[in-house]
């Protein structure tokens, strides 16, 4: 596996166009769980995921015990023809409780993805 070496110009003009992705983590009994969640690409390469609770949440919890996780972005560009795209995003989290810059409807705790592999579909990649 290499290492991960930033997002592509295609995949960050991507997911800055979407809003809502899908966050997959494991619980201790090792169930997988899939949620929706907003997403907010930053800067340094990382992925803010936020919500109003966030710290009360069955995903923070899992990802107390186990920081692996993915997160898919996609959507149906097209249905003639057939145009699906999207990115998935594999790596681990660190949970962070503080002033973070998601706004005032957040909660102080948010989910910071460091990905480590991103597959990419249906995109304009140069």
């Amino acid at each position: 596996m290499t290492e991960f070496e930033g997002f592509s110009a295609a995949q960050l003009a991507y997911l800055r166009s979407q809003r809502l992705g899908r966050l997959a983590t494991v619980d201790a009994t090792g169930q997988p769980q899939a949620n929706p969640v907003g997403f907010f690409p930053q800067e340094d390469g990382t992925v803010l995921v936020g919500g109003m609770a966030m710290g009360s949440t069955k995903k923070w919890r899992n990802l107390e015990k186990n920081p692996r996780l993915a997160l898919v972005v996609d959507d149906l560009a097209s249905t003639r023809p057939w145009k699906v795209r999207g990115v998935e995003i594999r790596g681990r989290a660190t949970l962070e409780v503080g002033p973070h810059a998601l706004g005032p409807h957040f909660s102080p705790e948010v989910i910071r993805i460091h990905p480590e592999r991103v597959f990419a579909w249906g995109l304009d990649e140069a």
